[in-house]
Formats: C-alpha cells, sequence, structure tokens
C-alpha cells in the first residue's frame, strides 16, 4: 500500500495489518503456485516468490506538549520519483504516506472493535482495546499490488479503514484497490469535493517521469455539517485532502462524518459512540517509507549456496549524495482551518482557506539507522551504501556514501544467503551458474476495468451532465459524469433532511466559487520544486454548472488505440 505516519511508540508496526488483509484475499490457487515452486530447489534453478524485502526508512517527528490541541490536521511534501525503471506486476512499496487513528488514549482496556469484525476475530494481539486497528485514515504516495493500471511513477491514493478492517475506501466509489467492482451503496464513505479533478479508482497519476519534485498534501478536519443527536450520534469532522502540486492545489475530497459512526449502530455497541474520527482528535506521530510485497528470484550455485535479486529499486540524488524525501511535517490546531471555516459556513465572512500560521506546530525530524530482511532473515551491508538522515531539522532523507556522480542512488539487488542472514552484493559475486543474472521480472498488464452499478445510489438522483471520457497517462480510460454535489452516490444512503442537504449543497457553492485551483492553502515547501500531476486529470465544468456539482468517476479501463 504505502508509507504510514506511526502512532506515538515510533515503531513502524501498524501497516502489517493492512498487508495481511491483502494477503487474506490472495485466491487459494495463487498461494499453492507459490509452494510448488518454493520446491524446486538445485542449481541453476530460479524460485519466484513476493517476499523479496520487507522493511521500514523511517524518521520521527516532535508535537508540542499539548498535543490534543494539535490534532486536528497533519500534512507534510513527499518526494515523488520512479522508484523502478519499469512498471512490474505484484510490486508493492510505499513512498511517504499519512497514518491517523482517532485518540481513545482515555479507554485502557473496553475493545473499540466489536465482535464480528475482522479486527477483533482476528488480531487478538490487538487487545484489550484494539485501538490501532479500530479505525483508521491512511492514504499517500506508492505501488500498491492492486494496482490495474501502472505506468512507473508512484501514484497518490486516499485511504480509510471506517470499521476495523472490515472493508477500506479509497476513492468516493471503491475500496483501496482490492475490487474492480464499487463499494455497495452503503460503504461509500468519500464525498468529492474538487470541481476541477477526477479521481480515478486506480489513484492519481503524475505527468512525465517526475525525478524527486514535490507533493504536498494535508488532512485536515473541518465542519461541512453540524454535529446530531440521533441514530447514530455523529461528529463534525469531516477529514479533508488537501493537495498542493504545481497544476493543482486545494481540497479534492472529505470523508463524511457517518462514515466513522455507523459502525457503533451497525453493531449495537453503543460504547463507541463519539470515539470515531467523525468525534475525536486524530493521533498522529512520525512516518516511514514501507518496504513489502516485493518479488524475488532465488537460485543456488554448484555448490548448494543459495543467492537470491530483487526487482532494481532507485533513488533521486543531488550533487551532494542526498536523498531529499520529506520535508516540511506540519501539525495543526483548530485555529488553522477549522474555526473560520466554520464561521464562514454559519454566515460568516468567507475564509480563504489558507491554513493559518497561527495554528500550525512544524515539526522537527529526527531519524535512525533502518533494518530490512527478506523471508524474516536479516539482510547486512546496505547500511555501507545509504543511511537516514536528517538535513536542516525539517527535511528527512537518505545520505548516499558514494553517489555524487550519479543521477541515481541505487538499492542493493543481490544477495548472499549465509546462515540466518543475507549479505547484499554486486552482481559481479552472483554465480553465472545460478541464472539468476538475466532473470528479468514480469511487468505489469492493463487489469480489469473498474465498473459502477447502473442502479441504486449511482442512478438516483443520478447524473445531471455525462457520461465523459478522458484517456491518462497510466494507458486507461476514465469515465465520468457530472452530479450535484449532493446527489453523489456516497451521501444517498443517509436519510437526511431537505434542509440539511440545502445548506451543506448552498455552502458548496460558495465553496467553488472562493477557493480557486492556483493559491497556496498549504504554505510552499521550503525547498525544490512541485510535481505536476497528470493534466488529463483535470475537468472543467460544463455551462451552467461551474459551482455546486462535481465529476464522479463511473468506469476505468484500459485504453487501446
Amino acid at each position: 500500500m504505502n508509507c504510514k505516519f506511526f502512532k506515538g511508540t515510533g515503531k513502524a508496526l501498524f501497516f502489517q495489518w493492512s498487508f495481511f488483509v491483502f494477503f487474506m484475499l490472495l485466491s487459494s490457487h495463487q498461494l499453492e503456485a507459490q509452494d510448488e515452486k518454493a520446491q524446486k530447489v538445485g542449481p541453476g534453478i530460479v524460485k519466484e516468490h513476493s517476499r523479496g524485502l520487507h522493511g521500514y526508512i523511517s524518521y520521527n517527528a516532535d508535537k508540542p506538549a499539548d498535543q490534543s490541541s494539535y490534532s486536528y490536521g497533519m500534512g507534510f511534501y513527499s518526494a515523488v520519483w520512479p522508484l523502478i525503471t519499469q512498471p512490474l506486476a505484484e510490486f508493492q512499496i510505499g513512498l511517504a504516506g499519512a497514518w491517523v487513528t482517532p485518540d481513545n488514549s482515555d479507554n485502557k482496556d473496553k475493545p473499540l472493535a466489536p465482535i464480528g469484525t475482522l479486527a477483533r476475530d482476528n488480531w487478538p494481539k490487538r487487545g484489550p482495546t484494539w485501538s490501532s486497528v479500530f479505525q483508521t485514515l491512511e492514504g499517500g504516495l506508492g505501488y500498491w499490488a492492486g494496482n490495474r493500471f501502472r505506468y512507473g511513477p508512484p501514484k497518490f491514493s486516499m485511504n480509510a479503514t471506517p470499521q476495523c478492517y472490515d472493508y477500506e475506501v479509497g476513492s468516493p466509489g471503491w475500496s483501496f484497490f482490492y475490487d474492480t467492482e464499487a463499494l455497495p451503496d452503503n460503504r461509500l464513505g468519500i464525498a468529492q469535493l474538487s470541481n476541477r479533478l477526477l479521481i480515478p479508482p486506480d489513484a492519481l497519476p503524475f505527468q512525465d517521469n517526475p525525478n524527486g519534485k514535490f507533493l504536498g498534501y494535508t488532512y485536515m478536519a473541518l465542519p461541512f455539517t453540524d454535529p446530531t443527536y440521533g441514530d447514530p450520534p455523529t461528529g463534525d469532522q469531516s477529514w479533508t485532502c488537501f493537495l498542493s502540486a504545481a497544476n493543482f492545489k486545494g481540497p479534492i475530497a472529505y470523508y463524511i462524518p457517518e462514515t466513522w459512526s455507523k459502525i457503533g449502530k451497525l453493531f449495537n455497541y453503543d460504547f463507541i459512540y463519539g470515539r470515531g474520527l467523525d468525534a475525536k482528535p486524530g493521533h498522529m506521530g512520525g512516518g516511514a517509507m514501507e518496504i513489502n510485497t516485493v518479488p524475488c528470484f532465488e537460485s543456488q550455485d554448484e555448490k548448494g549456496v543459495t543467492y537470491s535479486k530483487i526487482p532494481q529499486l532507485q533513488f533521486p540524488v543531488d550533487k551532494q549524495g542526498r536523498t531529499m524525501l520529506v520535508q516540511d511535517v506540519v501539525y495543526y490546531s483548530k485555529a488553522a482551518l477549522y474555526e473560520t471555516f466554520k464561521a464562514w459556513r454559519d454566515g460568516g465572512e468567507p475564509c480563504s482557506g489558507r491554513f493559518d500560521e497561527k495554528g500550525a506546530w512544524k515539526s522537527n525530524l529526527t531519524t535512525r539507522t533502518p533494518g530490512y530482511d527478506q523471508e524474516g532473515k536479516k539482510i547486512i551491508g546496505v547500511e555501507k551504501i545509504f543511511d537516514t538522515k536528517v538535513y536542516n531539522d525539517n527535511v528527512w532523507g537518505l545520505k548516499w556514501v558514494d553517489a555524487k556522480t550519479e543521477k541515481f542512488g541505487k538499492f542493493p539487488r543481490y544477495f548472499r544467503h549465509e546462515g540466518d542472514q543475507l549479505v547484499a552484493i554486486p552482481a559481479s559475486e552472483v554465480p553465472a551458474k545460478t541464472n539468476l543474472l538475466n532473470k528479468e521480472f514480469a511487468l505489469a498488464k492493463p487489469g480489469e476495468p473498474y465498473t459502477s452499478p447502473s442502479k441504486g445510489a449511482w442512478t438516483n438522483p443520478g447524473a445531471a451532465a455525462g457520461p465523459y471520457k478522458v484517456k491518462l497517462i497510466d494507458g486507461s480510460e476514465v469515465t465520468y459524469s457530472w452530479y450535484r454535489f449532493v446527489d453523489q452516490p456516497s451521501f444517498q444512503q443517509y436519510n437526511w433532511s431537505q434542509d440539511k442537504k440545502d445548506k451543506l449543497q448552498a455552502f458548496i457553492e460558495k465553496v467553488h466559487a472562493q477557493w480557486p485551483i492556483d493559491r497556496d492553502y498549504m504554505a510552499p515547501p521550503t525547498m525544490g520544486e512541485l510535481v505536476a500531476l497528470d493534466p488529463a486529470l483535470l475537468v472543467t465544468p460544463p455551462k451552467g454548472m461551474e459551482v455546486g456539482y462535481v465529476p464522479i468517476v463511473t468506469n476505468q479501463k484500459a485504453a487501446f488505440k
């Protein structure tokens, strides 16, 4: 999936649960095929598996003493570059991303995950509270095994787990690459907010082949609607994703508050009312680049020594031998935007949407030498090639031992197995009789189309204009239609009053009219250039729909000439 922001311990263990869910979804015949390959051993017989590299390249970020006040937003700038030279099949590594959980630190022993959920029934070690896998707000830059349309560079995607990992919500219509069919109507959770940017289910691609330019993004809790005290009681926090790119700036979408509160009603569990991300402050910590699901070849030489090979991973390097990965990590209080946004919504003066520095905590970063393993065996020797480093307190990245004249720093790709550990070695030390040197990993092929139903929330009340089609740089064709904001599919599961819908619609029209896509909402990055999104993602509303309407993707498939 993607790198995550750590919980307070600073240990990068949280991602294992998302990754576990992914492997649970693998079909039995895939696992059987891997087992069959694993049984073949002998000189020159190459076997393949998907556990070629695991580890976390991480940093920690400090927070103020009054952490709860700065728990209503978090953002940073993350580098975008082609980690691999070609799009590979079944490859998954995350770049910098976000991890937010509701702050339930006051609860020490009562389960937040109801009986019957995936987390409660399968992960007893997360007890007694299951707080780390109750609800999460994730998403970011990365390569995911479930991507259907790979093109080289990474993509950007939102993601959330509102119900103890029973399902995930990654776009206004779909899960996080687990299925090509749209989510059931009652599991839709993201409201498309931007009227200028398409959000395809296979994530957002970038223009050209960016090499270390930065994408900024922030998750900010905003009050689009008032709290409700009915069935179920729901807070006013709509976690909204803001982007900062060269050709687009501003909010793209938000999670509807009921996305988090309805679990209590579904499981008839009153204890968790008011404990979801709709009502609780967000708990956020440091960050990492998460490495997982990397294809691997293994073979033996004539002496029975095992060698392994992974794809070439590369990192952009400047003339000083540095790789800049993340900069300007900032935590926000309600003074940054929530308060002026609510005042505007309630009839006050319009707010610009810019994050006010009086509500911002600019974090200082620290780091440590990362560790890596392959199938549980420790890898040694990587630290002789590079290590993590923090520059000027707020820029985190890598320092290469000998890469000053290279455009890219390269992670070792060959390893010699020595007992219970692996040693990183150059290609020159790999025996030719292993047949590894010329063995290539499978390239990705276009996947099945993402589809949406022609009934239910997608058609009642339905679109106001469309469908339209556009081709993206990733080789896909996206179909979309224009919906009145409150008529988009995600809202149709809720029995809201007409007055509530009218007020929200009217306010969204003001936001569309007064928040352009070329304004700095996040503060600009301290250093470097902004990356550009694929220009094909940018759309213009039809005449008469300039405000109050949003482009909802209804299909994404391979584009054939």
